[in-house]
């Protein structure tokens, strides 16, 4: 009987269920979306038993689709958004608040109280990260301090916390299992990348109790099985959980130091593999573990942009500026040039390199002839200033120039967009042949745990066809688009 892996992908906008079988190839794939709840300004909320209850709708669909059982899953992996903060009775499996989403700027006041009372070193020295509300830590904070009943629960020791895979893990293993890996527990401000622990200090300055907090494993460890889930077998080994851009960064075949990714999702992920001491992380960039993987914890230096596909969201469902995507290109064609317009997509904050989450969003250079087609060309091009920005420094930090960058995300489908990133760039661009590169991240990571593959080679076989976009443009046109988008962004940095 063949065997085949089933992905979980949960991301911003909406989880996917893939199966993938040995050849590396998707045969299936299911898509929904869940409600994204914005209560406040900067506030950004999701409701996990929502998305949890899209995950088993995705499964089974799934599962239909290809015409297989679920007796021939060699294992389940998840991918997941990163950051993310759930909190829950491990009694009832009920969440005491909705989750706190990555984006969600509700405790930058708390950062800059933590800031001025100068625990910016320690924070940074020991887990690689800028403290700013972009992290775990001060949501989970934030919902001990201001969620009903939840110091209660605390005392009582009826509390969990974790990020989006812990939790789909815990309930996907009837709550046998509390647990999370190295890419995701880095992402908190509480896990020390150099120990490869929770950090207790840390912990305590964050109000945060290491009790409540998942056990942390290599990226390709079974992490558990499947019980009492429903329309899935008991004992399927659940193996390869790792955060969303660490898995591009795998499904994108960066195992060498020096090579590098972007993934544009809702916001974008710029990763580069730096091997197995991470360098100094400086100038906005943040150090990152990429995986733990055949024994051996390898680093990343990542740039994070908060705001990029998420710019051409805005534009097309605050705005109503267009309805398709199709729509957009034609748009994008009759306006070859930006004439000046910039958007800055300050709506969360800006990251790297700024990471000024107060910033706010901005349209500059119009007049009276600029329409909407201009505007949504500066929505698409501030996508790749931000990479160029990104790209830049970590050049500059990590002392290796890139010949290409790999990239993968809904936005790289953009032809337009991809060709403007690469003459931004002047360097090649390289579009994998793989739309899902998350998911096929955290599925080689999970067959290489259960043995369905042998090996890394065994994975480097299964690449696929890239599609290459060349730089075009020349210099002169390129540095002065590049200074605008500085001037532009300058205006709205306080």
């Amino acid at each position: 009987m063949d065997k085949y892996i089933l992905a979980i992908d949960q991301s911003t906008s909406g989880t996917k269920a893939l199966i993938v079988n040995h050849d590396g190839l998707m045969i299936s794939s299911s898509t929904s979306s869940h409600t994204q709840y914005y209560p406040a300004p900067g506030w950004v909320e999701h409701d996990v038993l929502e998305i949890y209850q899209n995950v088993l709708q995705n499964i089974a669909e799934v599962l239909a689709n290809a015409a297989i059982s679920s007796e021939q899953l060699a294992a389940i992996t998840i991918t997941n958004q990163r950051e993310t903060a759930v909190m829950w009775d491990k009694r009832t499996g009920i969440p005491i608040c909705h989750a706190i989403v990555w984006q969600c700027q509700r405790t930058a006041d708390l950062c800059e109280q933590l800031k001025l009372e100068g625990n910016e070193k320690i924070v940074k020295t020991r887990t690689g990260l800028v403290l700013d509300p972009y992290f775990s830590a001060t949501k989970w904070r934030w919902m001990l301090d201001h969620v009903e009943g939840s110091q209660e629960k605390l005392s009582e020791g009826h509390l969990l916390a974790g990020t989006i895979d812990s939790w789909l893990l815990w309930k996907l293993t009837g709550g046998a299992v509390h647990s999370t890996d190295f890419t995701n527990a880095s992402r908190t401000s509480l896990f020390n990348i150099h120990t490869l622990k929770w950090d207790e200090e840390l912990c305590q300055l964050f109000g945060v109790p290491s009790s409540i907090l998942p056990k942390v494993k290599a990226s390709d460890s079974i992490f558990g099985y499947t019980q009492k889930v429903g329309i899935l077998s008991d004992g399927i080994p659940i193996a390869g959980l790792i955060g969303d851009s660490q898995a591009a960064l795998f499904g994108n075949h960066c195992f060498d130091q020096g090579m590098a990714k972007a993934t544009y999702g809702t916001g974008t992920s710029v990763l580069m593999n730096v091997g197995t001491t991470p360098p100094p992380a400086r100038d906005g960039l943040v150090q990152a573990i990429a995986w733990g993987q055949g024994g051996v914890v390898t680093y990343a230096l990542e740039a994070v942009i908060r705001s990029s596909g998420d710019s051409i969201k805005w534009i097309r469902d605050n705005l109503g500026m267009f309805d398709t995507f199709e729509e957009m290109e034609t748009l994008l064609a009759q306006s070859p040039a930006n004439e000046g317009v910039y958007l800055v997509p300050a709506f969360v904050g800006l990251g790297a390199p700024y990471w000024e989450p107060n910033a706010r969003a901005a349209i500059t250079g119009m007049n009276r002839g600029t329409g909407k087609a201009q505007i949504i060309r500066a929505a698409n091009e501030s996508i790749a200033y931000q990479v160029c920005d990104a790209v830049e420094i970590l050049e500059s930090q990590s002392d290796v120039i890139l010949r290409e960058l790999r990239v993968d995300g809904g936005a790289s489908s953009n032809r337009t967009l991809m060709q403007f990133q690469a003459d931004m760039l002047g360097k090649r661009v390289l579009k994998s042949g793989v739309a899902e590169l998350s998911a096929l991240g955290s599925v080689y990571m999970g067959g290489l745990a259960v043995g369905y593959w042998s090996n890394l080679n065994d994975i480097l076989i299964r690449g696929t066809d890239s599609h290459v976009y060349e730089p075009k443009m020349k210099e002169g046109e390129r540095s002065g688009l590049y200074n605008g988008w500085k001037r532009a962004v300058a205006s709205v940095i306080k």
